[in-house]
């Protein structure tokens, strides 16, 4: 099989195509050729020589931790799943390639109705805004805001705090302004005078603050929450520590992933695609990625060529 992968950390260029063993699924696990892969910002990290927590880099390695594919074959003691079932899931590493083992309870249904790009990109941005939600109790009734709001991760933020009754304030530069109206928050734009400009369109205040970009959206946030256990990133883990704020990590679940599916299939959940790429274009992938202000996702289609 082919995959994209790097044989040193580095920049986006360390990254080049490869040929290898399509993997034997394990007891438990099943084999999906993968037909798309979402990009995260945590691919990149791992590119520049980030270690997931619980994953050891054995070079070359493949970046990707989010797909979508059709069962091939499955392992002793798997269930559940059948050869030809069209699947989304994730694993830490080893998305960016033609073919991945996983976990049987890592994967959850593909609808038929859902596109293989939007698929792909939905697992890693989606549960990570659940989770950050989650921790932060996000209720029906309340103000959010977030930050990085027309991202990969603040997509999917915005129209979950939106499902779950909460009025949504999104910073984003004006030209997704239009794109956050639609997803159903009140944008603002970022940089200095933020603070003033929240509490503009907010005169009652903001209950809770979820920073998906950084570039000092916590330092604003504690201008405007109250709580500091209601303020939390999944970037800026140097300014949580000194703000005294949430750095927000946690697990992934196949039962997290199918009810963001279920909100998909109810019409709940907009996925935008900014961009898809051959593994042979993986490197302007990354550069898409981390030269930030991305609209939705950049998406790897391995079987697709230039």
């Amino acid at each position: 099989m082919l995959a994209s992968a790097f044989s040193e950390p580095g920049g986006p260029d360390v990254l080049h195509v490869v040929e290898l063993p399509v993997p034997a699924p394990g007891p438990g696990e099943v084999l999906v050729k993968v037909l798309a892969a979402g990009i995260q910002p945590a691919d990149a990290a791992v590119r520049s020589g980030w270690s997931p927590p619980g994953a050891t880099i054995v070079l070359p390695a493949v970046p990707g931790n989010e797909f979508a594919g059709v069962v091939e074959q499955l392992g002793a003691g798997s269930f559940g799943w059948e050869v030809g079932d069209e699947v989304l899931g994730f694993r830490l590493l080893g998305g960016h390639a033609q073919y991945i083992t996983v976990s049987g309870d890592h994967l959850v249904g593909k609808p038929a109705a859902m596109p293989w790009e939007e698929a792909g990109s939905l697992s890693a941005s989606g549960q990570t805004a659940h989770v950050a939600l989650t921790e932060l109790k996000v209720r029906s009734g309340e103000t959010v805001l977030i930050h990085g709001a027309s991202g990969g991760v603040g997509t999917v933020a915005v129209q979950l705090a939106r499902a779950w009754g909460a009025k949504v304030i999104g910073t984003a530069s004006e030209r997704n302004h239009d794109y956050l109206r639609e997803l159903g928050a009140v944008p603002v734009t970022y940089g200095p005078g933020l603070a003033d400009r929240v509490r503009a369109v907010a005169p009652d205040g903001v209950d809770a603050a979820l920073d998906a970009a950084g570039r000092g959206a916590l330092d604003a946030s504690v201008e405007l929450v109250a709580e500091r256990d209601r303020i939390g990133t999944i970037v800026d883990y140097e300014a949580a520590r000194r703000l005294g704020v949430r750095g927000l990590r946690g697990p992934r679940t196949a039962a997290r992933l199918a009810e963001l599916v279920e909100l998909w299939e109810a019409g709940g959940l907009q996925l935008e695609i900014a961009a898809t790429f051959p593994l042979a274009r993986a490197a302007d992938a990354h550069r898409l990625v981390e030269a930030g202000h991305v609209r939705g996702k950049a998406v790897i289609t391995p079987w697709v060529s230039e």
